[in-house]
C-alpha cells in the first residue's frame, strides 16, 4: 500500500488541535503511532508513567479513527520478548517501507535524540522528514533564538515580562504589569504553620475504562519489576478529563497556590499544586486553557493575584522558557557538569525510599505512590540531596525521566541538570540551590519526627543535608566564588574555625560512604 503523507505521532503529541492534522486528507493521508520497548526499558520506566503515556496513546489513536483518519498503530502485547529492545528506528523504518509515503511529517519531537534517530531513519530511505509547526506552545524555538540573540544576560524574568507584552497578559490598558508589580514569588513562600494545610480537596479521580484497563493490565504482565505502583490508577489521560482536572484545580487549590507553593507538609504530596503538567507535556491539555481559566478566576475575584500571577509564570514563563533554551543548547547542553562531579549514580533510596531522612522518605513515598512531586520536593528534598552528595547532572535527570509521569526531555533536561544540578553553570538559574536542612525545617513538618537535627552538621544526630551543605560549599568553593549570589553563603563558611571544618568534613566522608556501599542513612 501506499500513503501520500504520512504524520507521526510520538508520546507526548497527543493534541487534537495539532498544526499537522489540519492538511491531512483522510482519504490519502495516514497517520502512524508506535508503542516502542526501547522508550520504556532505556531507563526503568516507573509503572505509572507507562500507563500515562500508554493509556493516553490509546486513547488518541481511538479520537482519531472516529475523526475517520487512517491510524497505523504499532501496540506492544503482553510477551516480554514482543519487539524486546525495539527503538522508533527499527519499528519506523519497516513500516515506512510498507507504506511508502510520498512526505513524511512529524511535530518538532520533545527529545533531541528521538529528532536525530527519526531524521537519520527517514533520511536513509531517501525520503525527507518535514517539521511541522506546533501551535501548543506560545514560543517556537525560532522565536526564542531571536530574543535570545545579542543578551548580555539570560534571564527568565526578562523572558517572562516579554512574553507577557507579547500575548497581553496581565497587563492594564497603559501596558503595566496588574497590580503594579511583576512578579509576587515573595508573597509565595509561606509555610502552613502549626496547624497545618487543612483539609485541601484533591484532584479528581478518572476510574480506569476499558482501554486504560488494558493498558495496566499489560504493565503487569510486561515489566512487572519495574519501580513505582499502579494501585488506584486514576490519572486523567484524554483532553476532557484533563480538562474537568484543571477546572478543579482552579476552583479547589488556586486560590491558596501563590501563598503555600513551597510548602512542605508531611503525608500531603499534592498539596495546593495543579498536578496538570503531565496533561500539558503530553499536550492533552492546552496552556492557553490554563492560563485563560486562571485570568477569569481573577476576574471572579475567586483567587488572589499573587496565585493567579504564580501560576502563569509557570506555563508562560517558565515553561516556555526552558524549552527554548533545551532547543538553543542542546546537544552539547546534556554534557554540562560544571561542578566537575565525579560519575556517581543517585543514591539507592532514591528507588525504593528507604532512609531515615523523614523529608526523603516521605518525598518518595509519594514518588513511587502517584509518580510525582511537586515542585519543592523534586528541587529542594531530592534535587537538593542529589546536588550536596555530588550526582553527577546527566544521571539525575535520567532517574527523573524514569520516575515521573510528566518526564519529557525538554522539560526534564533544563529542570533537572540545570536548573537543580546546576550543571550548565547557570544557564537556567543564576546560582546552585543549595541549602542546609534548616530550610527543610523551616518550610514545614517533616523534621519534627526524623532522628537527625537540620542545626546539627556534626555528630551522630547530624543531619545529611546539612552536613553535606558546608561539605558542598567547601569542595566547590573555586567555581561558586565566581556566582556572585553565592557570596552570602561562602561567607558563612568563612565565619567556622577550622576545627570544625575538618570535623564536617570528615562527618561528610563518612555519609558518602554509607551511601556508596549502599548502607542506610
Amino acid at each position: 500500500m501506499s500513503v501520500r503523507t504520512l504524520l507521526l505521532v510520538l508520546g507526548d503529541q497527543l493534541d487534537d488541535g495539532a498544526d499537522a492534522l489540519d492538511a491531512l486528507d483522510p482519504d490519502r493521508d495516514a497517520v502512524w503511532m508506535a508503542e516502542v520497548d526501547e522508550e520504556i526499558t532505556y531507563v526503568p520506566c516507573h509503572k505509572r508513567r507507562i500507563a500515562v503515556f500508554l493509556a493516553s496513546m490509546r486513547h488518541f489513536r481511538d479520537r482519531l479513527r472516529g475523526r475517520g483518519y487512517a491510524v497505523h498503530y504499532h501496540e506492544l502485547g503482553p510477551d516480554p520478548d514482543d519487539d524486546r529492545g525495539a527503538g522508533f528506528a527499527e519499528v519506523l523504518a519497516e513500516d515506512l517501507a510498507r507504506l511508502d509515503p510520498d512526505e513524511v511529517v512529524v511535530t518538532l519531537p520533545g527529545d533531541h535524540r528521538v529528532k536525530e534517530s527519526l531524521e537519520r531513519t527517514v533520511g536513509e530511505l531517501g525520503l525527507d522528514l518535514r517539521i511541522a509547526g506546533d501551535r501548543h506552545f506560545y514560543c517556537e524555538p525560532d522565536a526564542f533564538a531571536r530574543w535570545l540573540k545579542g543578551r548580555k544576560r539570560i534571564l527568565l524574568e526578562d523572558f517572562y515580562r516579554w512574553m507577557r507584552k507579547r500575548h497581553d497578559i496581565l497587563l492594564d490598558t497603559d501596558g503595566k504589569p496588574v497590580g503594579g508589580e511583576w512578579n509576587y514569588d515573595s508573597r509565595n513562600r509561606e509555610s502552613f504553620g502549626a496547624d497545618g494545610p487543612g483539609d485541601l480537596p484533591h484532584p479528581p479521580r478518572f476510574e480506569p475504562d476499558e482501554v486504560t484497563q488494558g493498558v495496566l493490565d499489560l504493565i503487569e504482565a510486561r515489566w512487572p519489576d519495574h519501580p513505582g505502583r499502579l494501585g488506584g490508577f486514576a490519572e486523567p489521560v484524554t483532553p476532557d478529563q484533563a480538562r474537568d482536572a484543571l477546572d478543579a484545580f482552579v476552583k479547589d487549590r488556586l486560590p491558596r497556590f501563590g501563598t503555600f507553593q513551597d510548602a512542605l507538609w508531611k503525608g500531603e504530596h499534592e498539596l495546593v499544586h495543579s498536578r496538570l503538567s503531565a496533561v500539558l507535556n503530553l499536550k492533552l491539555l492546552d496552556p492557553r486553557d490554563c492560563v485563560g481559566a486562571a485570568l477569569e478566576a481573577l476576574q471572579r475575584g475567586d483567587a488572589p493575584l499573587n496565585a493567579v500571577e504564580g501560576f502563569v509564570r509557570q506555563i508562560l514563563g517558565w515553561r516556555e522558557y526552558v524549552r527554548g533554551l533545551y532547543w538553543r543548547f542542546m546537544p552539547d547542553y546534556a554534557e554540562g557538569n560544571a561542578l566537575e562531579c565525579e560519575d556517581r549514580d543517585v543514591p539507592w533510596f532514591f528507588w525504593d525510599g528507604e532512609t531515615d531522612m523523614a523529608c526523603v522518605a516521605d518525598a518518595m513515598e509519594g514518588v513511587l505512590e502517584l509518580g510525582y512531586a511537586h515542585h519543592i520536593q523534586r528541587l529542594m528534598v531530592l534535587g537538593l540531596f542529589a546536588l550536596l552528595s555530588g550526582v553527577q547532572p546527566y544521571r539525575f535527570h535520567l532517574w527523573h525521566m524514569a520516575l515521573y509521569i510528566d518526564a519529557v526531555d525538554w522539560v526534564s533536561l533544563p529542570n533537572t541538570l540545570g536548573m537543580s544540578q546546576f550543571g550548565d553553570g547557570g544557564v537556567v538559574g543564576t546560582k546552585p540551590y543549595c541549602a542546609s536542612g534548616k530550610y527543610i525545617q523551616r518550610m514545614g513538618n517533616l523534621c519534627g519526627g526524623c532522628r537527625y537535627d537540620p542545626a546539627a552538621s556534626t555528630g551522630d544526630d547530624a543531619c545529611p543535608f546539612t552536613t553535606l551543605y558546608w561539605d558542598f560549599l567547601m569542595r566547590n568553593r573555586e567555581t561558586l566564588e565566581a556566582v556572585p549570589r553565592m557570596g552570602f553563603q561562602l561567607k558563612n563558611v568563612d565565619r567556622k574555625g577550622d576545627d570544625e571544618l575538618a570535623a564536617i568534613r570528615k562527618k561528610a566522608a563518612e555519609v558518602l560512604a554509607r551511601v556508596a556501599a549502599g548502607e542506610r542513612i
